[in-house]
């Protein structure tokens, strides 16, 4: 039997034979530790305490205490005991998927009848019976072809759609909280009795199409919230509680702000109250901006196809845009316009007219720009996420060694601007290439180090946002 090494946290190494458990190293290391173990974290990955261990790795064993992999496993197995309370008390129920969201998670179910709020409490009490069983979880790695069966047999066709989508070379693994079993990547407690049954509470039923595809099933999500214990719970639930006092769209109501109606969906329609407040802070901007630089330009709202084609807006984004056709005296075909969802290739238009030194440079330029995107209905949310909208926008024209100061510059000038609106501290996400973008990788790999750099320069060290920057690049 092959033999690997294990290094732990305080940087001693252990040594045992390949297909070692995360639990056995914790019990080799303590009597104590492996009773309180709950997971690991294997060479950056985080390990289910029953999964082989093959290769030399680092190794942190988790207890409890560890909050960020406890919420974790916390929220996965209650998504799976919530699966298996809702077909023990309706056998017929077919269930999808259920994952791990912040602060909770949620399953979606195929069911004919529709979830009640009383139905939730039904839900939660057998989740309760099932947590004080204590029933063991185990896990095993199936075959493709024995997990279809299984499926298919069972009559849960939502899970054979799964295991076909699921790359070939990908292993299946079964997890069973005690006879109730589910297709899951893992990892998971060791036991049902691990999760903390005071501190989860189920929240609320939506609609969702099965894979987000709206001309598929209508199922049915249950949501719920969960934590390490019931102080946590109360507490998130009373900071609920406030904010949804301070809902924008409830204060929209009384203070007389806006409406929204059905005949102009995601369009806002402003009221002299909400007017005066959002021209007070249109102004206040104009000021910051002229401040920091910027000249202010305007643009069009309604473009011709070629702009969007030129820009790869046409292939890309096309699905979000609103797209106008129009009947152009003389013309042989239907003119095709959109319009504009951002303001980025308007900006390169004015950019673009006329010769420009490097001299000229940096051209900071700011627009108030009306935008248009089409946005699913069921993620339209007051006036947070709408289809008609006015982006204060800017766009920095420099060279590239104007990179560095010029990224510095803004985020001095956006910290102003979040300090005057009572925002002591924000976060930078730091969105690099998406797989489908435009442009060669050099030209993205001297932006992305610029940025990075400049970022870094002024003090702040941002999340990493992988595969999330706009795909027509820097």
């Amino acid at each position: 039997m092959a033999q690997i090494s294990l290094t732990l946290p305080d940087n001693s190494i252990r040594h045992y034979e390949a297909g070692i458990t995360a639990a056995e190293v914790a019990a080799d290391i303590a009597s104590s530790l492996a009773k309180k173990a709950i997971s690991a974290t294997v060479n950056g990955a985080h390990f289910d305490l029953a999964w082989p261990i093959e290769t030399d790795a680092t190794i942190a064993i988790h207890t409890m205490k560890d909050e960020a992999q406890a919420n974790e496993l916390i929220r996965h197995d209650l998504a799976h005991i919530m699966a298996r309370a809702v077909q023990e008390i309706w056998p017929d129920v077919q269930v999808t998927i259920g994952p791990v969201i912040k602060d909770g998670w949620y399953y979606d179910f195929d069911r004919k009848e529709a979830f009640t709020p009383e139905d939730l409490g039904v839900i939660e009490k057998k989740m309760k019976e099932i947590i004080n069983k204590r029933d063991a979880v185990r896990t095993e790695v199936w075959d493709r072809a024995r997990a279809v069966q299984h499926y298919t047999d069972a009559g849960e066709p939502y899970k054979v759609e799964l295991i076909d989508a699921i790359p070939g070379d990908e292993p299946l693994r079964m997890y069973w909280h005690g006879d109730w079993q589910d297709l899951c990547r893992g990892p998971h407690l060791q036991h049902t009795g691990q999760v903390p049954a005071d501190g989860f509470k189920l929240m609320s039923v939506a609609g969702a199409y099965w894979r987000g595809d709206s001309d598929r099933a209508m199922l049915q999500r249950i949501y719920g919230v969960a934590f390490s214990n019931k102080e946590k719970l109360k507490a998130h639930l009373h900071m609920l509680e406030e904010a949804a006092k301070r809902d924008h769209r409830k204060l929209g109501r009384e203070m007389d702000l806006y409406h929204m109606q059905e005949e102009a969906p995601g369009q806002v329609f402003w009221h002299p109250n909400g007017w005066t407040i959002y021209t007070e802070l249109q102004d206040y901007m104009r000021r910051k901006q002229r401040a920091g630089g910027y000249v202010e330009v305007n643009t069009p709202q309604v473009v011709d196809r070629k702009l969007w084609v030129a820009s790869g807006h046409w292939d890309k984004y096309q699905e979000n845009m609103f797209i106008v056709e129009v009947d152009e005296e003389h013309a042989r075909e239907k003119a095709v316009n959109a319009l504009k969802p951002m303001n980025c290739p308007c900006h390169v238009q004015i950019f673009n007219q006329g010769l420009k030194s490097y001299r000229d440079l940096p051209l900071r330029m700011a627009e108030f720009g009306s935008c248009a995107r089409y946005e699913p209905s069921g993620a339209l949310h007051g006036i947070m996420r709408v289809r008609g909208f006015t982006q204060d926008d800017g766009h920095i024209f420099c060279r590239e060694d104007q990179i560095e100061e010029e990224t510095a510059l803004y985020i001095a000038y956006l910290t102003s601007v979040y300090k005057d609106l009572g925002f002591e501290s924000f976060r930078v996400k730091f969105s690099d290439r998406p797989e489908k973008r435009s442009g060669s990788d050099e030209v993205w790999d001297r932006a992305e180090t610029a940025l990075l750099a400049a970022t870094r320069k002024a003090g702040i060290e941002p999340e990493m946002n992988p595969g999330e920057g706009a795909f027509y690049g820097p």
